[in-house]
């Protein structure tokens, strides 16, 4: 199949280059905007230089957009729709194109002008479904606005118009087909783009067995896609306008390539400029390029949140205050705190990957940042997973 466009196959140089001016060009149309969230930045002579730019939460939006409503401290453009998601927080949306960028990833999974697609995403307050119908819109196919319930009348209706694609959370597809069989009726559905959650390789094979193929993407309703499958199956290819960091949780510093960390993107949309915003999600950068001939990063998918603040004695510790104990000591490369059960009582563990050091300096530190005493056990550099933890709960909750 034909690449979606030629962005998709250029060389390195060339899409870190026109990234950079991208990232260049949103940074001053933020600082140009009284008020923004940014402010005073000069103009990044390499895309690494992103990670001296603070990090944009979700949390940070939220008391924004509290504080001016609806968007916050964010210079929005053309916009057509406002939507809500849970916290509240609100986002803009777009219709002159392919305002999220999901067309690539429809185009990846073959689907054009000869489909039709049972858009199975909500269309109330929340964007997916728009997200999903702007993408079949650039892909040239036509939809089918099912949204979630009434599956009898959504077999009815994808067997009557002729639907040949589903979008949708993974799950909500073997509902239709179940029901659809306990009808006795034949859908043509062959191929599926699914998000939302998680897909298992059992329920993959599943509809593999029934002749659909099924790939997934990874979209948020601020950001877009960020990252989305291929035939080729092997990890998930970056959009070709996003910038992807996989950073330590808690902080905005880079991880090494293949270690697990969390998902920070700026976006080159020029209505909703969002710089460095955490997703709140972990992956990790995948080695190589993928065998369909896309040339741009790969990431592991989803892998799990970054937010693993936990309770513990009492007290919450969060990622933010790990990081916090990491910067105070030179010598200390990383830290991982771990919280156990001994009896009844909490117990909490700090392991610090460090080169020496003072273990009673770092045992101060850790009363003094994190308000909790523990065990301090210092290690050697590299001994510490690459998991994206640093915080892991091993009690058992029952």
């Amino acid at each position: 199949m034909e690449f979606f466009d030629t962005l998709e196959t250029r060389s390195r140089d060339a899409r870190q280059a026109d990234l950079l001016a991208g990232v260049n060009q949103q940074i001053a149309h933020v600082c140009q905007t009284p008020g923004a969230y940014l402010q005073d930045v000069v103009p990044l002579s390499d895309l690494s230089d992103l990670a001296r730019l603070p990090v944009l939460r979700k949390a940070d939006l939220v008391q924004a957009q509290k504080d001016n409503p609806p968007f916050g401290n964010v210079p929005v453009g053309d916009i057509l729709h406002v939507f809500q998601s849970p916290g509240p927080i609100y986002e803009p949306g777009g219709i002159s194109h392919d305002w999220w960028r999901m067309g690539r990833f429809l185009h990846a999974a073959g689907i054009g002008q000869d489909d039709v697609i049972q858009n199975c995403f909500g269309y109330h307050l929340t964007p997916a479904g728009m997200i999903f119908e702007s993408g079949a819109r650039a892909v040239g196919a036509r939809v089918l606005p099912a949204g979630t319930g009434q599956t009898e009348l959504q077999v009815t209706a994808a067997r009557d118009v002729g639907a040949t694609a589903y979008a949708g959370t993974p799950d909500y597809l073997k509902i239709i087909l179940d029901k659809a069989d306990s009808m006795g009726v034949q859908l043509g559905i062959a191929k599926a783009v699914v998000g939302g959650g998680a897909l298992f390789p059992s329920l993959r094979q599943d509809y593999a067995d029934r002749g659909i193929a099924c790939l997934q993407s990874y979209a948020t309703a601020d950001l877009g896609n960020i990252a989305y499958e291929s035939a080729a199956m092997e990890g998930m290819i970056v959009d070709e306008h996003v910038v992807v960091e996989i950073v330590t949780p808690g902080t905005g510093t880079p991880v090494a390539v293949g270690d697990v960390g969390e998902v920070v993107v700026t976006s080159l949309n020029p209505d909703y400029p969002l710089i460095r915003f955490a997703t709140g999600d972990l992956s990790a950068v995948m080695p190589g390029a993928s065998p369909c001939g896309r040339t741009n990063t790969r990431i592991k998918g989803w892998m799990g949140r970054a937010d693993q603040t936990t309770k513990i004695k009492g007290m919450f510790v969060r990622p933010e205050q790990v990081a916090a104990l990491v910067d105070k000591h030179s010598e200390i490369h990383r830290a991982r705190v771990i919280a156990s059960r001994e009896g009844e009582m909490d117990q909490m563990t700090v392991q610090i990957e460090a080169d020496g050091g003072d273990q009673m300096q770092f045992a101060r530190s850790v009363v003094e940042v994190l308000k909790l005493k523990g065990q301090v056990e210092v290690v050697g550099p590299g001994v510490l997973p690459r998991d994206g933890l640093v915080i892991e709960d091993q009690r058992v909750y029952e």
